[in-house]
């Protein structure tokens, strides 16, 4: 029996010293450049690693420099820490051990690092263990290939790849960091932290242990694993773990629900999906081809609605044109209609104003339904396309949701459509259709017939064309009042098409139709207040000189002054008697 097992022995040793054949003999003792001492680093010389176990001793002159090496269920002791493995060759002079084979290192505050290999510095008190690295302490387990270990720094080094496991997250990177004191991890290459609910993703980062708090230096994005589409970016923040919430600091954005939240500085609780943004805030919605530019903003993720201030501004791209709107607020939001379709809506607060290339408004509130095309100007609107002025309680204008472009006008209370009889001239004169409610359609971007219904009236200035020249020749001002009007706009006049229900239409000679005569009490044709560009829709009003429009009224006045007489003539003349004394 003895025999047996004095043969099993000789075999156990014979297949480990065939494991550690790499560091035979007579090669000198090279060591790793990481055990070079730090002259910032105290250590103790003269505390020698000391051995506490064997079974099997050995030393022979022709092998590691003829140091000894230990054999089965070797264990070794150094200022607290203890180190055990299958085989210990120990570097006397240098207080330098080299373990093989189940490598256990185990230190005074309880962390362990096993492997299959491990390199042990008693003057630096340094380690480098590899193979199957894994360092377990009370917060996490480290998994590696290699791995650098300081007990001066009490940090543990790796470069190799490897994974960290704190029973919440799994980490994995190709480089990293542990400073055990403070319980922080750092990662100065590329890593990738995972969750159940969550994935981050980045370059350069420290997790805290202790507190479940992760710093971002460099490129980051933090993903919804449920809707990987709404993600995070930063290229510098912190991440409270725990709270799911998120602090951003530079180039920093929020995707959510197909949108996107910029701003200089960003917050974002990922439980109730608030987010805000302060300084330099833009929201862009890419499906909607519209974004929105302000100093704050705010996001309600779950609601999906979002909300912008301080001097914000929206920006619509269409097919054939971009309309620039601001308003002192902005709501943004989306909300199922009543066929479960979601549509988009964008509202405005306040001092509402709007510029396109063909059409330029003016409201208190603005509210825009961006599916069905549908604006709504609300609170003393005024709205000008071309050479025409539109008035009223509210307007609602249609766009074509192909083209992207204007159909249509609805004018609901006190509506009122002035145009310039002339755009060519500076005549004072207005065409004016007004009404309870207003229906105008469009062609070809501009105003084309208006439809008035409910107290219709109109002044129109009547003209006749010459069939060889073509040239007009005005003939008078027609003044029509009806149940309805239906108008056609033309590049330099109006028509009445039809004029029903209690029809009153007149034309009157330029002669017989007095200046005061010509327009309505309300009339209030307005060029100072007209945004001209779009950034005039950052001014309460771009107070525009007004135009100052020519009176012609001679026809008029020679006709006053010929009725004057004819009246003068008809007077019956007085008989002057001579007063007796």
């Amino acid at each position: 029996m003895k025999k047996i097992l004095f043969v099993l022995f000789i075999f156990i040793y014979a297949l480990g010293f065939s494991q550690i054949d790499k560091l035979n003999s007579k090669e000198p003792l090279v060591k790793d450049p990481y055990f070079k001492k730090e002259t910032n680093v105290a250590v103790q010389p003269g505390q020698k690693v000391r051995f506490i176990h064997s079974d099997l001793f050995e030393r022979k002159p022709d092998m590691y420099g003829g140091n000894p090496f230990f054999t089965g269920n070797v264990q070794f002791e150094h200022q607290g820490a203890m180190l055990t493995a299958d085989r210990v060759i120990f570097y006397e002079k240098e207080n330098f051990a080299k373990a093989i084979g189940n490598v256990l290192l185990v230190t005074s505050d309880g962390n362990r690092i096993t492997s299959n290999e491990m390199e042990y510095d008693g003057n630096t008190q340094r380690g480098i263990a590899r193979g199957k690295v894994v360092l377990t302490d009370a917060k996490q387990t480290i998994s590696t290939d290699v791995l650098y270990y300081d007990r001066v720094k009490n940090t543990a080094y790796f470069n190799s790849g490897g994974t960290i496991n704190d029973g919440r997250n799994t980490m994995w990177t190709q480089s990293a960091t542990y400073f055990i004191d403070s319980k922080t991890n750092e990662f100065t290459n590329n890593y990738t932290i995972d969750n159940a609910q969550y994935r981050v993703e980045g370059k350069n980062i420290k997790h805290y242990q202790n507190t479940n708090i992760a710093e971002f230096f460099g490129p980051t994005t933090i993903v919804n694993k449920e809707k990987p589409s709404n993600y995070v970016y930063t290229e510098n923040g912190k991440y409270l773990m725990n709270e799911k919430q998120v602090y951003l600091n530079k180039n920093s954005r929020i995707y959510y629900n197909g949108k996107i939240l910029k701003g200089d500085k960003m917050f974002f609780n990922q439980l109730t999906g608030f987010g805000k943004a302060e300084g330099n805030v833009r929201l862009d919605d890419p499906k909607e081809n519209r974004y929105i530019i302000g100093g704050y903003g705010e996001i309600y993720e779950k609601i999906d609605s979002a909300m912008i201030t301080q001097k914000p501004y929206a920006v619509k791209i269409m097919n054939q044109d971009t309309a620039y709107i601001a308003a002192e607020r902005f709501l943004s939001y989306q909300k199922l209609d009543s066929t479960q379709k979601k549509k988009s809506f964008l509202r405005g607060y306040k001092k509402v104003r709007l510029f396109m290339t063909k059409a330029q408004g003016r409201a208190d509130s603005l509210s825009f339904n961006e599916t069905d095309g549908i604006l709504h100007l609300n609170v003393k609107p005024l709205f000008w396309s071309g050479e025409k002025q539109i008035s009223g309680d509210k307007i609602e204008a249609y766009f074509n949701t192909t083209e992207q472009n204007i159909d249509s006008l609805k004018v609901i209370g006190n509506a009122f459509a002035i145009s310039k009889a002339d755009s060519l001239t500076l005549k004072d004169e207005f065409n004016q259709v007004k009404g309870n409610l207003m229906t105008i359609f469009y062609q070809n971007n501009e105003i084309k017939i208006a439809k008035v219904t409910g107290n219709a009236q109109a002044i129109t200035y009547a003209d006749s064309e010459d069939a060889k020249t073509k040239q007009l020749d005005r003939i008078g001002i027609a003044l029509s009042t009806c149940g309805q009007i239906e108008a056609l706009f033309e590049e330099r006049k109006i028509q009445i098409i039809s004029c029903n229900i209690g029809a009153n239409s007149d034309i009157y000679p330029m002669s017989m139709i007095a200046p005061d005569k010509r327009k309505f009490t309300d009339f209030n044709w307005n060029t100072k207040d007209r945004p001209r560009k779009w950034e005039d829709i950052f001014l309460d009003t771009p107070n525009y000189e007004e135009v100052k429009y020519e009176t012609d009224d001679t026809l008029y006045q020679k006709a006053e002054e010929l009725r004057k007489k004819e009246e003068a003539k008809k007077k019956p003349k007085t008989i002057k008697r001579d007063r007796k004394l």
